[in-house]
């Protein structure tokens, strides 16, 4: 391995992590406030936030396939392409958000008729203190749809930022945007400072805040001609169906694949949130570590595909190798560590998310579920970067069938058997969870040393 390669990876990587990682490090600081309130609303709003993350997958069709062509055109030095992509991508983000925001708004009181605390409201002395679960998810998920077109466009926008490669700049926004949700987070939660106590409403303005500022740097920093893009307004006003047709078939096979994945999770979440609440909230609080951690495994796997994209542009096919075998060495190594520092560190960690009055909460997740958790890391880790090279191989058909084949074996038939049949509960979810990232992550190893990638023409 050269030190070249190693560190021009590594400075790719690096700031795709720490940007992709910041947003779900602003969802645990979130939890950590929202938590306080009650477990019900921490279980509420970590199912609205999985809504969305189903919902903005949808995405995916177009900023894949963008990222994808543009890659190759940036490979050959053809910028005005590579702009053009920019402009006709942003241009259907915004378009296909305003009806996800009507179905985030319409749609959750009927999505959160799923969570069950019929039964722990009738034992509670004092129900009327209660802070529903469904009733906070709702509230959130129509707050945030508010923000819809904002949020959505700017999503668009920072992931094929990182996608070119510019990973600096992306981190810059997104580190912007949640360090600002962070701040208000508490003031809106709480009223501090003058402000009215909004509780779970007050987290999703907060949201919605910092993702209007984000989008405000994002525009500016893409107007600026100096960049690796530049947004033509013309571009994004003009449709040409021909590069919209492109991006959607070669994007739409990330997007069956994403949703597969997201409504496989969403069902796995209704699953628990049909064991207890009790069960969803300590779900919840895994999801929110798992969320951070799936977020420095991306940022290698799109440094992955970004190098794979770009050398096979340029024709160089020893140099995309090359660049995989680094990743795949590194990713194994970071996995191996994020697995020592969960066991060593559950107990803390876990407090964290948990009241003190709900003690018991930690000790069962402890005891039970967080060694199997912490296994799923390594597998997860690997499978992340592996896929990223073969996406930026333009390999989308594989990945779709092997996550459809995953989410059908793994995370609804043997989840339903072991929790329902067999009654592992929540212990059984995350056993399924590891045997799922390992089955991935070893049949799309074996196919990417099938080289059956170097084929794939774009």
């Amino acid at each position: 391995m050269k030190k070249g390669s190693t560190l021009s990876f590594l400075k790719t990587s690096l700031p795709a992590a720490l940007d992709l990682a910041s947003q779900p490090v602003m969802w645990l600081v979130e939890a950590v406030f929202i938590g306080r309130l009650s477990a019900a609303a921490l279980g509420g709003v970590g199912f609205a936030l999985q809504i969305i993350m189903v919902t903005v997958t949808l995405l995916l069709t177009f900023v894949m396939g963008a990222i994808i062509v543009m890659n190759r055109h940036l490979g050959s030095n053809n910028r005005w392409e590579a702009n053009h992509i920019l402009g006709q991508t942003m241009m259907l983000g915004f378009l296909l958000s305003i009806p996800i925001g009507i179905i985030w708004y319409f749609g959750s009181p009927v999505l959160f008729q799923l969570i069950r605390e019929g039964e722990l409201l009738a034992s509670l002395p004092d129900s009327a203190s209660y802070i529903s679960g469904m009733d906070s998810g709702i509230q959130y998920l129509q707050t945030v749809s508010l923000f819809c077109p904002v949020l959505i466009t700017n999503f668009v926008a920072v992931g094929l930022i990182r996608g070119s490669g510019d990973t600096h700049m992306s981190m810059t926004i997104n580190v912007t945007v949640n360090v600002t949700n962070a701040l208000f987070t508490p003031i809106l939660i709480y009223g501090f400072f003058g402000f009215p106590r909004l509780e779970v409403i007050g987290a999703a303005l907060a949201m919605g805040i910092a993702h209007t500022l984000g989008f405000c740097i994002t525009i500016t920093y893409l107007r600026r001609k100096k960049g690796t893009l530049f947004l033509s307004f013309r571009e994004m006003a003009t449709p040409n169906w021909a590069s919209v047709k492109r991006l959607f078939e070669m994007g739409l096979p990330t997007t069956v694949e994403q949703l597969v994945w997201s409504a496989g999770q969403l069902v796995v979440t209704g699953f628990v949130s049909m064991i207890g609440i009790t069960e969803l909230a300590i779900h919840q609080v895994l999801l929110r570590i798992q969320g951070v951690l799936s977020m420095f495994y991306l940022g290698f796997g799109m440094a992955a595909m970004t190098h794979m994209g770009k050398n096979l542009g340029a024709n160089d096919q020893h140099g995309a190798e090359k660049h995989s075998r680094i990743t795949h060495r590194i990713v194994f190594v970071f996995g191996v560590l994020i697995l020592i520092l969960m066991i060593v560190f559950a107990g803390p960690l876990l407090h964290i998310f948990i009241r003190k009055d709900d003690a018991l909460i930690v000790d069962y997740a402890y005891r039970i579920i967080f060694i199997a958790f912490a296994l799923v890391q390594v597998p997860k880790a690997m499978n992340t970067v592996i896929s990223g090279n073969l996406r930026g191989a333009g390999d989308m058909k594989w990945m779709m069938y092997i996550t459809i084949l995953g989410v059908l074996c793994f995370e609804i038939m043997m989840n339903w058997v072991g929790a329902f049949i067999f009654r592992f509960g929540l212990l059984g979810i995350w056993v399924v969870q590891m045997l799922d990232e390992t089955f991935k992550s070893n049949a799309n190893y074996y196919r990417f040393r099938g080289g059956k990638w170097k084929l794939i023409q774009i």
